[in-house]
């Protein structure tokens, strides 16, 4: 993990004038982009059903470009719900309400859920939409055992990354009952997008075999989930974090220290859509997934973020507390020893201070179609 060196502090306007000549959608490039995707995911999904008369190890290896390119369409409805995709409107919500019943995911619902992500990423008061649940070592130490009981298994990876994807996109996002009842606009998307996804597995099942369906379909799903909520966890959850209370919350130290970049192979950053570039993509929304490389060049000063790479993704899993005494993300074998707070955080600052200067954290902005704090 590659963390950047201290560097002039940031204004407002410093960072207005980094994302300014990149926001806005390309008609063109969206609508190709949208295009070539649709065609690799259906094209992918076609082989696999037909492989089921050859092999069905056959038809899993076929099922992993398709996850892919199912992953990269939920990028592409990701971006449809920051308004950054198409400059209609109109248009961006018809193609996002459609690709919501492709990813099992109500559009409405999820674009205002991820815009309170957006707007309050790092803040220890606002979480409970659209992050991973995440308690401070305090918070644990004052729960009762049952519910520390609860939080370890939430936590746990094989649940987190193994359960969790397909619990959450085929089961919670039908009835997702973290929404208060009077948001009716989001509810009646909830039960338009349940009625899109019946009808087209109706009609799927109908063409191909509803066995056949199933045998291609569910081990897509599973992959492209577990896949996206991994590159979703890695983004924010690394130990050098960002997480402060309201009062001492900063929107722009949260988009830079609070999500990192992701390096990937370039061809696994175009299946993706470039979200690995999340700090940029935190710093302002407004910026198109194929704008953000772009960005990212062209400022030196956001190549300085947190860097990770794919293996170093992998101790990250562990990650569970945060500790607000020293500022990070622990681990429970780490409360255990009591290896956290004020003494390892002294201990670590003795260390530095006898050796060479050790490298620290930056990071950048964010802007969601739905509230979101203006650059001025």
């Amino acid at each position: 993990m590659t963390v950047h060196e201290e560097t002039e502090p940031k204004t407002s306007k410093d960072y207005k004038r980094m994302v300014d000549p990149f926001k806005g959608a390309d008609d063109r490039s969206s609508a190709l982009q949208l295009t070539t995707t649709l065609a690799l995911f259906f094209g992918f999904w076609i082989l696999a059903w037909l492989s089921l008369d050859v092999s069905y190890l056959l038809t899993l290896l076929l099922g992993i470009p398709a996850a892919g390119f199912l992953v990269r369409l939920f990028m592409i409805q990701h971006d449809c719900g920051h308004g950054s995709y198409f400059k209609s409107k109109k248009l961006r919500d018809s193609v996002g309400f459609f690709l919501g019943c492709l990813t099992l995911t109500p559009y409405h619902y999820w674009k205002t859920t991820h815009a309170y992500h957006h707007s309050h990423s790092g803040d220890l008061d606002f979480r409970g939409f659209g992050d991973i649940k995440t308690w401070t070592v305090k918070e644990y130490q004052s729960r009762t055992k049952g519910q520390r009981l609860y939080y370890r298994l939430y936590r746990n990876p094989l649940i987190l990354f193994g359960i969790g994807p397909t619990y959450q996109f085929v089961i919670k996002h039908r009835f997702p009952w973290d929404i208060p009842q009077k948001w009716r606009k989001l509810w009646k998307d909830v039960w338009l997008t349940n009625l899109a996804v019946a009808i087209l597995v109706a009609v799927a099942g109908y063409f191909t075999g509803y066995a056949e369906f199933f045998l291609v379909q569910a081990p897509i799903t599973f992959m492209s989930s577990t896949f996206g909520l991994y590159l979703f966890y890695v983004q924010h959850q690394y130990e050098e974090t960002y997480w402060h209370d309201h009062e001492n919350w900063d929107y722009f130290d949260a988009a830079i220290y609070g999500s990192s970049h992701l390096v990937l192979p370039k061809w696994l950053q175009w299946m993706t859509a470039s979200i690995g570039i999340h700090h940029v993509h935190h710093l302002s929304s407004q910026i198109p997934n194929y704008k953000l490389q772009a960005c990212l060049e062209a400022n030196p000063d956001l190549q300085k973020a947190t860097q990770i790479t794919i293996p170093e993704t992998w101790p990250l899993m562990n990650l569970t507390l945060w500790d607000e005494e020293s500022l990070r993300m622990i681990r429970f074998s780490d409360l255990r020893k009591g290896n956290y707070g004020k003494k390892l955080l002294d201990a670590e600052k003795a260390a530095a201070a006898a050796q060479a200067p050790v490298a620290s954290v930056v990071d950048a902005d964010d802007k969601s179609e739905v509230e979101e704090p203006a650059l001025v």
